[in-house]
């Protein structure tokens, strides 16, 4: 029997799709490649025109892209490129003055066709009337009637094109002239119209989007060299001068000034660093001279990262976005049959006149174009991922966005996302025999090694930094996971962490402070005796009060898990009013926690909030996983669907806020699109429409969408005034100071 091989993923690869193509055919381009044995799942991004291939498919995507779009090309995008350059710009800039000139020679000539028609009309003039007409119909009209005619010939029918050039060509031959030129001109000024908006909700993403920055000033030797940061290795230092983008991710060994960290956070208030701070790509230095050690290639960069997850946004789309996408489908073959019965029906019953009924029908043609529903959910969507990110909320994709809507609960870790994560020793309990200077030793000797936020205000209490001759009694050191630590110190077992970890080995302890809930008890033990504790203190971010209670008034269930005792976890969830809390739980036990929350839940979805550092499974096992204070964290990013990069609770509102507002934009283009397509179709039927008021039904009402969908960009959080900083208790004050 053969072994079974695996198969591997090919990594896929940045392109831009270069090249006029609406986005219609976007959803088209789409489905044929995404059907394309061996092409994967592939989504375009339509508003920065940015798709992702196996490198192996890109001769055949060109050839299924170009197809159904002729002109179009795949250009590779390396990282060193900006996503849109200068020349592109100038370019689409060269193409919509050509068409903009091409439109005002064609209404020139338009008003001309009008202001003499009622002289040539059955005259021997009659010849200028169709010279007139028809120059000022190709014009405009000419890139449609032949992309129509080659899409004929593939087999595509039912696009656009296809629809105004059916409509026009009919109403000519029905000697409808200035129907004929209103309609492919007023269609020409809506997507001119339409490409400038798009353009301007394109380039203000792009804007974040090319914030990359573009040198490095590397030291070396005795000269600071210029450049480019992908070519700056970690270990590298260099220079970042006042103005200058922080180029890549380090660690300041020289110098302390102000930085800006509005692009990462969405704040304002500059934040000041100094040495031994991290600083990452994307701030801007603003006062100081800084040198920093780098600490990240460009590639794993914060702000690369960042960007990534940006762009890559559209590969996640919405319920509502794939329902319309199928819907347009659809839609427009059934409008078409429609028309043809129209046109047909009722003459052979009778009623009326065939030329009456076939200029219903061609009107009917010109209201059934879908763009104005294809085009305006997607822009919405990204246009809600941008304004986001305008407020240091990143949204992984308009899934995500759609999910943070039907949010009904939400879960939060305690330590670093309701409480600051800085801890301090308030109180040492030294056993009989030891000294509180000789109890915090022991423990700070044994915390050495640990990262965890109790373990280093240990090592700041005791005051001593750790050296190699601190550490030469030290034998060894063990994790226990969730409960302390476990080392060999000087020949003698020490334990420190919970009660539980002392109990299973069969220690005993007095219940001296296990339920004054002052703050986490740290219990420490030398070789199976009881030797003491340390009460150590967090306290309660200035804005989670704010935030339970508007996530409270909003009728949304607050539940808060934490591994810390039940005294604590009940302090704190008395302080800030949470609906329930659940206490002294192990990394696993939060999931399973979260699992009977969505079980029990009414109606709508559960979001988990946590530091992102060690809340991984529970992040990926929520409907929403929300990283709190991504800011450098790689752990959030990679696994949280939305990441909120500064330690502010409250943000959770605006995510929430900004995913109603982008779904209450987005079901505004729906009803408006299609009752004002409904309204124009019934009185094209009854004959109360003519293609003048077609043309607006479907260019006016998809430029309207595209505006309307513009506003979720510059969405602003309603001001939030934040109490002064709170502590667990009164009594807790007192022992801090």
């Amino acid at each position: 029997m053969s072994e079974l091989i695996p198969v591997v993923e090919e990594e896929r690869v940045k392109y831009r799709i270069e090249g006029e193509f609406c986005a219609n055919c976007s959803a088209k381009m789409e489905r044929k490649l995404s059907s394309t044995e061996g092409m994967g799942k592939t989504t375009i991004n339509y508003a920065t025109k940015i798709i992702f291939l196996p490198p192996s498919r890109v001769a055949q995507a060109q050839d299924i892209i170009e197809s159904i779009e002729a002109g179009v090309k795949l250009v590779p995008i390396s990282m060193k490129q900006k996503v849109a350059t200068s020349d592109i710009t100038v370019d689409v800039n060269k193409e919509n003055k050509w068409r903009l000139t091409k439109i005002i020679l064609a209404c020139t000539l338009f008003a001309v066709g009008l202001l003499f028609e009622s002289r040539w009309k059955n005259s021997s003039w009659v010849v200028f009337e169709y010279l007139v007409y028809l120059t000022a119909y190709f014009i405009v009209g000419y890139k449609v009637l032949v992309k129509a005619g080659r899409n004929i010939f593939r087999g595509q029918f039912f696009d656009e094109n296809f629809l105004m050039s059916l409509a026009t060509i009919g109403a000519i031959a029905i000697n409808a002239l200035p129907e004929a030129v209103a309609v492919m001109l007023f269609y020409s000024v809506g997507e001119y119209l339409e490409e400038r908006a798009v353009n301007r909700s394109r380039n203000s993403i792009q804007a974040l989007l090319n914030f990359r920055p573009e040198f490095a000033n590397l030291i070396h030797e005795l000269e600071v060299i210029k450049v480019d940061p992908e070519e700056v290795q970690v270990g590298q230092q260099i220079l970042v001068r006042p103005g200058e983008k922080v180029p890549l991710d380090g660690e300041i060994v020289n110098g302390s000034s102000f930085v800006d960290t509005a692009a990462l956070t969405g704040e304002s208030v500059p934040r000041k660093v100094q040495v031994g701070n991290t600083i990452l790509a994307g701030m801007i230095n603003t006062t100081g001279v800084l040198t920093m050690r780098v600490t990240k290639v460009l590639a794993e960069s914060s702000m690369q990262k960042i960007l990534d997850l940006v762009e890559n946004a559209s590969t996640h789309k919405a319920t509502t976005e794939k329902f319309i996408t199928t819907f347009a489908r659809y839609y427009t073959p059934a409008v078409v049959v429609a028309a043809l019965g129209i046109a047909l029906i009722p003459p052979l019953l009778g009623v009326g006149n065939f030329q009456d009924w076939l200029y219903r029908a061609l009107t009917i043609l010109v209201i059934s174009c879908p763009c104005a529903l294809v085009i305006s959910v997607p822009l919405g969507y990204f246009g809600g991922i941008g304004g986001a990110s305008r407020h240091g909320i990143l949204i992984k994709g308009a899934n995500y966005l759609e999910a943070l809507t039907e949010i009904s609960t939400v879960v939060f870790d305690k330590t670093g996302t309701l409480t600051e994560g800085v801890f301090q020793v308030v109180e040492i309990t030294p056993a009989k025999g030891y000294t509180e200077r000789e109890l915090l030793e022991i423990a700070a000797r044994a915390e050495a090694h640990s990262p965890h936020p109790i373990a280093k205000s240990i090592r700041e209490k005791y005051g001593k930094d750790m050296k190699v001759s601190d550490l030469t009694g030290l034998l060894s050191y063990e994790e226990v996971s969730g409960q302390g630590i476990r080392a060999h110190l000087n020949g003698k077992t020490v334990l420190v962490g919970k009660a539980g970890l002392l109990e299973q080995s069969g220690i005993f302890l007095p219940r001296l402070a296990l339920d004054r809930g002052l703050g986490t008890v740290v219990y420490i033990s030398v070789d199976g005796d009881y030797a003491g504790q340390l009460t150590i203190s967090d306290r309660v971010k200035s804005d989670s009060r704010v935030a339970i209670d508007r996530l409270n008034q909003m009728g949304i269930r607050t539940v808060m898990l934490t591994g810390d005792n039940q005294a604590v976890a009940k302090a704190v969830a008395e302080e800030l009013a949470l609906s329930e809390y659940h206490s002294d739980l192990m990394p696993e036990d939060k999931v399973s926690w979260l699992e009977k929350l969505s079980q029990t839940k009414l109606q709508g979805k559960v979001a988990f909030v946590g530091d992102g550092l060690n809340d991984a499974p529970v992040l990926t096992r929520a409907d929403v996983g929300i990283a709190m204070g991504g800011l450098g964290s790689d752990a959030a990013i990679e696994a949280a669907d939305v990441v909120i990069m500064e330690d502010q609770p409250s943000k959770i509102l605006d995510a929430i806020h900004i995913a109603r507002y982008t779904k209450k934009i987005i079901w505004q283009n729906i009803g408006v699109a299609l009752g004002v397509k409904l309204v124009f179709i019934l009185l094209a039927v009854f004959g109360l429409a003519n293609m003048w008021m077609a043309i607006f039904a479907d260019e006016g009402v998809a430029l309207l969408a595209i505006l309307n969908a513009m506003r979720v960009r510059w969405y602003h959080s309603p001001q939030r005034s934040l109490p002064e900083a709170t502590t667990l208790s009164q009594g807790l004050k007192a022992a801090i100071h």
